[in-house]
């Protein structure tokens, strides 16, 4: 057996046996303490809100064991089962060019995939967000929805594929960098297309109409240097009760978007407080900060790609059989396949760098609007969006990328008394 065979199994135990542990500490935890409301929330969340919460994040927690499976499963068939070999043979059997080739695999592995995943989403969304009164999508609507995402999927991701393979195979030893090039180049498309292309394919966006709201955000966005294209009102009760505020694009496209769930659940002053807040990772300029962190790690990614093709143990060693000129499609896939094997463990310094943005992002929203609102807004949230106010510590830094709730509100308890 290949030594990096070895290391690739024993990567990927420890992986999913790491997760199997989060999960089960989670449920314990938080099972732990679903009989008694934590202090600070003793006023404003009931008993039975919290036990609600408890019985929505372990169930959540519990359908994602199925997952973990299923995703070892798949890994190893494709690989060491040798499913990407068998794929390869058979679309070899239709198209001799490199290229084309290469996108047939990777399409159909991707879609093969989907496919498998699939039973597991229709029961998150038609068991677990029914059970608890959140979801309100039709069967019809998911897979009119499932249909919309996979026809985006191949509009925007077969072009971007075809380049990089194409790339790959015509750029020499520094293709790694011009497919990096052609990566920025496509996120900043589809960050400048989404808010009026891509999103109103799946939701309704109306104007604010509320007059004295729309004054108050104005005026606060006028505080903040902050100019968009429009307030609009996202119809999310259409799928889902839970509700949430955002913004997004940017230059001439930025925008602010309400759920209308969220609008009916908020006063006016809280309503301002979380946008404060969204307003202040613009202001701080934690999008371009974690843009450009992306695609930093993005061109580490892809040097080492670079690097991993043109050695034969790489292939080998993942169950690939390997020709006198490798396949740069097969390399390409298989390191999209196994990376995250590798990188699961690194997962806390993300959740502790997104972090660190909502810690700053609701310091400014106290410091431009009101922290006691933005408390009260929250503490709305966690109550109707059924969050677990006691999360496991170490499962909410692999996974969670806000800090949990009783961490947040002390900070802005002590933001507000500054």
């Amino acid at each position: 057996m290949q030594t990096f065979t070895l290391i690739f199994l024993f990567a990927l135990l420890v992986t999913t046996l790491t997760q199997v542990w989060l999960s089960f500490r989670h449920i314990r935890h938080v099972r732990a303490h679903q009989h008694k409301v934590p202090e600070e929330f003793s006023s404003t969340i009931s008993l039975a809100d919290h036990q609600k919460a408890a019985d929505y994040t372990c169930a959540k927690t519990a359908a994602g064991y199925p997952g973990i499976l299923l995703h070892v499963v798949l890994l190893l068939a494709f690989t060491l089962g040798g499913g990407l070999n068998a794929l390869s043979e058979i679309w070899a059997g239709w198209f001799s060019d490199p290229v084309v080739h290469g996108m047939a695999l990777i399409i159909s592995t991707f879609m093969i995939m989907s496919a498998a995943e699939l039973p597991l989403s229709y029961y998150r969304v038609f068991v677990i967000e029914e059970r608890f009164g959140f979801n309100k999508m039709t069967p019809l609507m998911f897979f009119i929805d499932l249909v919309k995402q996979t026809a985006i999927g191949l509009l925007l991701g077969a072009p971007l594929l075809f380049c990089i393979l194409w790339l790959m195979e015509k750029m020499g030893d520094l293709w790694w960098l011009y497919a990096w090039f052609a990566w920025i180049v496509f996120n900043l498309f589809v960050l400048a297309i989404y808010p009026a292309w891509i999103a109103p394919l799946f939701n309704k966006f109306t104007p604010l109409q509320d007059a004295a709201l729309k004054t108050r955000i104005e005026r606060l966005m006028d505080k903040c240097g902050f100019t968009a294209s429009g307030l609009f009102v996202m119809d999310g009760s259409r799928r889902s009760n839970h509700g949430n505020a955002y913004f997004t694009g940017f230059g001439k496209t930025k925008r602010i978007v309400f759920f209308d769930t969220l609008l009916s659940r908020l006063d006016p002053g809280e309503i301002e407080a979380v946008l404060a807040h969204e307003l202040g990772h613009f202001k701080l300029r934690h999008v371009i900060k974690r843009i450009a962190v992306s695609f930093i790690i993005s061109l580490g990614f892809l040097w080492l790609l670079g690097y991993s093709m043109q050695q034969t143990w790489f292939y080998e060693g993942l169950g690939v059989a390997v020709d006198s000129v490798p396949s740069t499609a097969m390399a390409l896939l298989l390191f999209f396949l196994v990376m995250p094997v590798f990188t699961f463990l690194l997962h806390p310094i993300s959740s502790l760098y997104s972090r660190k943005h909502e810690f700053e992002a609701d310091a400014y929203a106290a410091q431009n609007a009101s922290a006691d609102d933005l408390i009260h807004a929250l503490v709305k949230l966690y109550q109707d969006n059924a969050a677990t106010l006691t999360p496991d510590p170490l499962h909410s830094a692999f996974y969670d990328s806000h800090p949990p709730a009783s961490i947040r509100v002390a900070h802005l308890q002590n933001q507000g008394q500054v």
